[in-house]
């Protein structure tokens, strides 16, 4: 990480200066805002951790509990969640505190003795090289924490207001710049039955299944439910099971369970089959008790013994699978003169069953999604417009989840094969899973072409960066240090775009091609994005972040024969930034042009967008290519800031640039299919 940037700070390099724009934190929500977020789940706090970045937007986060939340709910964290846990910094954290799920073993009936069950299969839960980082669990609690605490120690400073339930939203265009006011109720005894109105720009709801966002825009979930009832509980046990500690699939003649083990050494959570419901029947009028899902688990592991000493968490649950059609307020066929002021993202737009672990994965991701749109809208470098893409992008995803959940809940809920034609066979079982790998480990996302991801006519130019796929990070060797690297992870959670310049051969002494004619465009061209899109006075990295990857060793490459947009002078004095160089020689094993299929001869350059998902890829040279893509999104920067954001005055004008840009962007919009490629 890169911190002394404005000058030397002692302590916590993660603390980032408090901006003068930051809200202090009172009692009372404030009564306007840019983003008013509704839930501290974990879309939410993606979301408010997002925006916390940006000081000159006002963004607010409320949740109806009292206080964070302490333990149950989620616990699988997939590769791709991984990847954008290393854009907020706290990858590492979550790789110490995790358990990683390696293997998984697949058990069923014995042929000789059916009421025992036996291991009849294994596989490798993530295949090698798919990301640089695993599969693993960890309490859905702690990552809020995580987020919490890179709220807290953002420029922002922002915390949530708890303990408010949303009563209403009422949209009004003709309200002005916050046409949205929302109405709160307070819910802690002290304040019982008062209410709060908060005038916002845009409202997020990230409420649950049961959002009271989506019912005040009138959407509604559609979907089956497959009326049963499945139980689950985190226990310390002790058992003779001996798979306890791999992810473990269980189909028994006396039901199915799945084995998650968790965090810690000890803690082991249990998904348990247990009732079928009648058609009109819901799964509380069974009154199931932890006892019986004890007492479930112990038929399902025989002759395997278990013995529950202390249940830490459990509940029960009905199997079901629903969507709405839209996630924001504007409805279908008027996105032309609309645009939209409130979304859904998460659990209040899509739910089904937790066992495939994708639901906290997949809410996530759409608050990501949706993150860095808000602020580029906000921060006047898009269109309004751009906001259709969220719906467009991130509905076509739920879609896939829907249908790979329910098919993935039929297969572990039917019973094991009988010989006589009924039943699944366990062998087909396990290879759908192994099939869907890359759907489960969250790199399975492909966004189709639109204004924001170009065509694959360059493709072959990079075969292993998919255009409209998330960036497969691989190794490179910084040249000012000779450190290796993660590629990818130059790609943090601050709303820039990246360009990562894979230089062809011998570029590296080529004057008048390649990398240095790149550079010479975005630094001096009338249409180069830098230029119209960069406003005066910030540094030059503050909108894309250029990156270059040279085939020769670091050896061969010097930092200050580079041009000057690779090292460029940044911050209140004018520093260098060293970490924008890369030689793809490595000491050992392929390097990153034979890993992702890069042309060697040509190179190529691959535009990344704020999610870490690739925009583009296509010739270095295309120059003109480069610049006609982000006209079709982005707004030409008028006026300039000051060099240095976090100086009061630089505050101050960032924050009166949302005022203007909001006003002069209002009514730019794009044709409706631009944003609406959706998921292929």
């Amino acid at each position: 990480m890169q911190f002394h940037l404005d000058g030397f700070r002692p302590g916590d390099p993660q603390r980032h200066p408090a901006s003068p724009l930051a809200l202090p934190h009172t009692d009372a929500v404030p009564p306007q805002v840019d983003v008013l977020i509704v839930g501290c789940g974990p879309a939410g706090l993606t979301l408010a951790a997002q925006l916390a970045a940006f000081p000159e937007i006002r963004t607010a986060i409320v949740e109806q509990k009292e206080g964070p939340l302490e333990k149950g709910q989620a616990d699988g964290i997939a590769c791709r969640t991984m990847e954008m846990f290393e854009a907020f910094d706290f990858a590492e954290r979550v790789l110490q505190e995790s358990c990683w799920i390696n293997e998984v073993t697949f058990w069923k009936p014995d042929g000789q003795q059916p009421q025992h069950i036996v291991r009849h299969g294994r596989v490798q839960d993530t295949e090698d090289g798919l990301s640089e980082f695993p599969h693993v669990v960890l309490n859905q609690a702690r990552v809020h924490d995580l987020y919490l605490e890179t709220m807290r120690n953002s420029p922002s400073r922002l915390a949530p207001h708890y303990a408010r339930k949303l009563v209403d939203v009422v949209v009004d265009e003709a309200a002005g710049d916050y046409p949205a006011t929302v109405t709160l109720e307070r819910t802690d005894p002290q304040h019982a039955g008062q209410r709060e109105t908060v005038r916002a720009r845009y409202v997020v709801g990230c409420d649950g299944a049961r959002s009271a966002t989506r019912a005040a825009i009138g959407r509604e979930l559609v979907g089956e439910a497959a009326h049963q009832a499945w139980g689950v509980m985190d226990v310390l046990a002790i058992t003779d099971f001996p798979d306890v500690r791999y992810k473990v699939a269980i189909q028994s003649g006396a039901g199915s369970l799945l084995i998650i083990p968790r965090e810690g050494g000890y803690l082991t959570r249990l998904y348990v089959e247990m009732d079928k419901l009648g058609e009109d029947e819901r799964v509380a009028q069974r009154q199931i008790t932890v006892e019986r899902l004890i007492e479930a688990a112990q038929r399902i592991f025989h002759p395997y013994t278990l013995d529950v000493k202390e249940v830490a968490w459990w509940s029960v649950y009905e199997i079901g699978q629903r969507i709405c059609d839209k996630y924001d307020n504007v409805a279908a066929g008027r996105e032309d003169s609309e645009i939209p002021r409130v979304f859904i993202a998460g659990d209040a737009c899509h739910t089904h069953s937790p066992k495939a672990g994708q639901g906290m994965n997949c809410s996530m991701q759409d608050a990501f999604n949706l993150g860095w749109k808000l602020a580029a809208v906000l921060r006047g470098l898009c269109p309004p417009a751009l906001l259709h893409s969220y719906n467009a992008e991130r509905q076509a995803v739920g879609k896939q989840l829907i249908d790979f959940d329910s098919e993935w809940s039929r297969m572990i809920s039917d019973k094991p094969a009988d010989g006589q034609g009924a039943g699944l066979d366990p062998k087909e079982f396990q290879t759908y899973f192994e099939r869907h790998l890359r759907y489960t480990a969250g790199v399975g996302t492909h966004y189709g072409a639109s204004l924001l991801c170009g065509d694959d006519r360059h493709q072959a130019l990079a075969t292993g960066f998919q255009v409209g796929t998330r960036f497969h990070s691989a190794q490179v060797l910084r040249i000012s240090d000779a450190k290796v690297v993660q590629l990818g992870h130059a790609g943090k959670a601050d709303g820039r775009w990246r360009l990562y310049a894979f230089a062809g051969r011998n570029d590296a002494r080529d004057e008048d091609g390649g990398v240095r004619a790149l550079c010479r465009f975005l630094e001096t061209s009338p249409d180069s994005p830098l230029r119209r899109y960069t406003a005066a006075g910030q540094d030059p990295d503050a909108v894309f972040d250029l990156r270059a990857i040279f085939q020769e060793s670091h050896a061969e490459l010097e930092i200050q024969a580079m041009p000057a947009l690779l090292w460029p002078q940044k911050g209140r004095y004018g520093l260098r930034d060293y970490e924008k160089v890369f030689s793809a020689r490595l000491k050992h094993g392929p390097d990153i042009f034979d890993l992702r299929g890069v042309d060697r001869e040509q190179g190529a350059l691959v535009v990344v967008r704020p999610d870490q998902y690739v925009a583009l890829v296509m010739p270095l040279d295309d120059h003109q290519a480069l610049a006609d893509f982000f006209a079709g999104f982005m707004l030409r920067r008028v006026g300039g800031s000051p060099a240095h954001p976090t100086s009061p005055g630089a505050a101050c004008g960032a924050r009166a640039a949302i005022q203007s840009n909001t006003r002069r962007s209002s009514h730019r919009s794009a044709p409706r299919t631009a944003w609406s490629a959706g998921c292929r």
